[in-house]
């Protein structure tokens, strides 16, 4: 054994130990089990393991593998992480590395997989993300793993423990990182970790483990996907998307909206039938992509160097960083309001729980608790956009269809399932069932900043108190309707049977 520490760029306040065993250096390999930054350039985890597999000179194994019991498991969510393991595999051909992309077939088949091969390994490297069911898997394995186990945040731009405190605002949030991102500008990931890197090649894994797990064959599954997946035990009512997963996917969408759409990101980003965000979220989420290369792309672009930033911070979401208005739009976006929730992610446990949400905003949610509702919809009525709103019904569909709604109307999709459901809890399982159920992007930091948004997180009481919503900031599908133009949206995702008037 051995508790050597590999010299590695990747900043120690990145470098989480999840247990306490020691590296052995008498194993076979490195193991990096790619869990959350499903890409092979611009992710800190996998510098970390090629590091790891230089320092004790090493064959490199990745372990990239796909359960099919999460929570909301389905055609959509697995035909798009396979397309990135599909692109993940043409990426790596000619590394020096052994990928091995596993697709479990039937609920338990994969268990024993991480166990056996983490047994012949000197470390085992994996992903730091705070969200979703991945935390308490990691901790599993983390009471089984035999070698130093160490867990690599490659989440955003902050490191998650560059902040020791939950910031209930996001123009707190903003200040603070304008007070304390500078340096974090000078540690970026290597866009490619192999760069100039020789490793040994490895032998072949024993023949029972492949044998046992055998690696997916990703070119047959790319052939005709609803066959194959047809096969597995997943929500088959939950169907393909015309969006395509991967890095190499996700790398055309934000050139595409660099070069087409990044001028108008500012003055048309709300209006649902102008086609100007970046629609780089789901690229995020299954970590096909990484926010320091977003980040870099975009500056470079701009011709940003850090000598433009602002040297006082004032919270404001605009001057700071020095660039045009609509890149400072966008960096708000994609910094700001993202990162603020992982920030919350990481340090309390209950972020998807009613009861995280301020004190004020469930005082008042509780003080209109009994007013009388409208109408009010129960989750299958909502699923199926059988309200009496148009608008509301249109991002549903849009939703269902694409794993997507507009950003701008999100906030109404969220607000209205407040107005019309029996009380704020309910309304909070339902947006949180139907977004993590259909949304590619769902099941993430972000969006459960969206949702908990619509009862108040990161916002502030307004006035005059209305029903049902109290203080917290209330909208209309009619006031909507008059501030973005939704004629085209309307008729482009309205179900046939849209009727009556929004409220």
């Amino acid at each position: 054994m051995s508790d050597s520490q590999p010299p590695s760029d990747v900043p120690l306040m990145r470098v989480r130990a999840a247990n306490s065993a020691a590296c052995n250096a008498g194993g076979g390999y490195v193991l990096y089990w790619m869990i959350a930054f499903r890409r092979t350039g611009w992710n800190y985890s996998l510098q970390r393991a090629v590091d790891w597999a230089r320092h004790l000179k090493k064959p490199l194994v990745i372990l990239e593998a796909l359960r099919c019991d999460y929570p909301w498991a389905s055609d959509r969510l697995h035909h798009f992480i396979i397309q990135g393991m599909q692109h993940n595999a043409v990426r790596l051909q000619r590394k020096p590395v052994l990928y091995y992309p596993y697709i479990e077939p039937e609920r338990g088949a994969g268990r024993g997989l991480l166990r056996r091969l983490a047994a012949a390994a000197c470390v085992v490297v994996s992903d730091d993300f705070p969200c979703f069911f991945l935390p308490r898997m990691v901790q599993a394995a983390a009471r089984r793993m035999p070698v130093r186990f160490e867990l690599i945040d490659s989440n955003g731009i902050l490191p998650l423990r560059a902040a020791d405190k939950v910031f209930s605002r996001a123009h707190d949030f903003r200040r603070f990182l304008q007070k304390n991102l500078r340096p974090h500008l000078l540690e970026f990931p290597q866009p490619d970790p192999f760069s100039r890197v020789r490793l040994p090649r490895g032998e072949a894994l024993a023949p029972d483990i492949r044998q046992r797990w055998p690696m997916a064959d990703l070119e047959r599954l790319s052939e005709r996907p609803e066959t194959h997946l047809a096969h597995l035990p997943l929500d088959h009512n939950v169907s393909l998307v015309p969006q395509v997963g991967g890095g190499k996917a996700g790398e055309k969408r934000l050139r595409d909206f660099l070069k087409r759409k990044l001028a108008r990101y500012e003055e048309d980003r709300n209006q649902p039938q102008e086609d100007v965000t970046s629609g780089l979220s789901p690229y995020l989420h299954f970590g096909h992509l990484g926010v320091h290369q977003i980040f870099a792309e975009t500056m470079e672009r701009d011709g940003w160097t850090p000598a433009r930033l602002a040297e006082k911070a004032n919270g404001s979401a605009h001057g700071w960083w020095g660039a045009s208005p609509q890149v400072e739009s966008f960096l708000d976006e994609l910094i700001t309001w993202r990162e603020v929730g992982y920030n919350m992610c990481w340090q309390r446990d209950d972020y998807d729980q009613y009861e995280s949400l301020p004190d004020w905003a469930r005082q008042t949610l509780a003080q209109h608790a009994h007013d009388p509702r409208p109408q009010v919809y129960d989750l299958e009525a909502f699923e199926r956009a059988e309200t009496h709103d148009p608008l509301w019904n249109a991002a549903q569909c849009q939703l269902v269809r694409e794993g997507q709604i507009h950003n701008y109307l999100r906030m109404l999709w969220g607000k209205k399932i407040l107005h019309w459901s029996r009380s704020p809890q309910d309304a909070l399982a339902i947006m949180i069932q139907l977004n993590n159920k259909y949304a590619l992007d769902g099941r993430n930091p972000n969006s459960y900043s969206g949702i908990f948004w619509v009862l108040g997180r990161y916002d502030r009481a307004w006035g005059p108190e209305r029903p049902i919503f109290g203080k917290v900031r209330y909208m209309t599908s009619e006031n909507t309707a008059r501030k973005v133009r939704v004629t085209d949206y309307l008729r482009k995702y309205g179900p046939p049977a849209a009727h009556g008037r929004g409220s």
